[in-house]
């Protein structure tokens, strides 16, 4: 058994479709990039499927960004709230 809890208790988010729609790449495009089958990266999307490490790795070449800005243990706050306070103001 993996030390590594999953699932309800520890699940990992990711900002996959909004890296996509940004830089315009297809879930196909990005599957293509990683070397994986795009169901992969739906599963990934949908959070039916963690990355290895090594997936890890690669997606985030391909958006030039670290791990911790695409993949989280905890839930990315909305750009929306981030830039517009929630929608306030």
């Amino acid at each position: 058994m993996s030390p590594v809890r999953r699932g309800k208790d520890l699940p990992i988010h990711n900002r996959l479709p909004v890296l996509r729609a940004e830089r315009g790449l297809s879930r196909v495009a990005l599957a293509e990039a990683v070397e994986v089958n795009p169901q992969t990266i739906g599963a990934l999307e949908r959070g039916d499927h963690y990355p290895s490490l090594d997936l890890a790795f690669r997606i985030c070449e391909v958006f030039g960004l670290p791990v911790e800005a695409v993949f989280s243990r905890e839930p990315f706050t909305p750009l929306s709230q981030q830039v517009y306070r929630g929608g306030q103001g």
